[in-house]
């Protein structure tokens, strides 16, 4: 039962995959993450953030050619 406990939710590891990002992850969760963590939890949340990431870039940059009147095909 005690491994169910050492196991990180789903906005843990979201959480600590931004913090890790940004360059702001404390020592504490940095441990946590590398000692109870699953990595492919923390490659699949990387992965989507990254696919996220590249369509919201993709749609403003159709936006604002829209908008600037080139249409953009």
């Amino acid at each position: 039962m005690a491994q169910r406990e050492d196991r990180m939710g789903f906005f843990q590891v979201v959480g600590s995959v931004l913090a890790a990002l940004v360059g702001v992850q404390s020592e504490k969760n940095r441990e946590r993450d590398f000692t109870s963590g699953n990595p492919f939890a923390f490659i699949a949340v990387g992965a989507f953030g990254t696919v996220v990431l590249i369509v919201l870039i993709w749609l403003a940059v159709k936006i604002l050619l829209a908008q600037a009147g080139h249409g953009g095909a």
